[in-house]
């Protein structure tokens, strides 16, 4: 019976991660600007292109978010209804805690960029405000 049933674990483990790898496969990850310019050194034009990557990078990363939302809904979606209700919580659990890792993982490493632009930002005016 133990055997049964880690089998069984184990199969509904391999099922929930094939689901959610098909949740986000469309979904290409942001990448940050390569280059965030140096606030006590750029030009003003520097940091206005810099601006204008920032506002890029994170149109990239909303979209991201929800392609993310959309392939989840539809992973959530092709789980098959037939089966017992318990593997279908335990599919939509495994789907519910990838969609919420990848948004968290894009969201934060987004947070932590802003606030490195928004210091040469704080950089730029100081070294400007003579």
């Amino acid at each position: 019976m133990k055997f049964r049933s880690t089998v069984l674990a184990t199969s509904l483990a391999v099922a929930a991660l094939a689901v959610a790898a098909q949740a986000s496969a469309s979904c290409t990850y942001p990448k940050a600007p390569e280059r965030i310019p140096d606030g006590s050194k750029a030009t003003k034009e520097e940091m206005l292109a810099g601006m204008k990557a920032m506002r890029g990078y994170n149109d990239l990363v909303a979209k991201y978010t929800e392609c993310l939302k959309t392939d989840h809904d539809a992973a959530v979606a092709k789980i098959d209804a037939g089966q017992a209700p318990d593997k279908k919580d335990a599919q939509k659990a495994e789907l519910d805690k990838v969609l919420q890792q990848k948004n968290d993982a894009a969201v934060d490493e987004a947070q932590v960029v802003t606030s490195r632009f928004n210091d040469q930002i704080k950089a730029f005016k100081a070294a400007h405000t003579n």
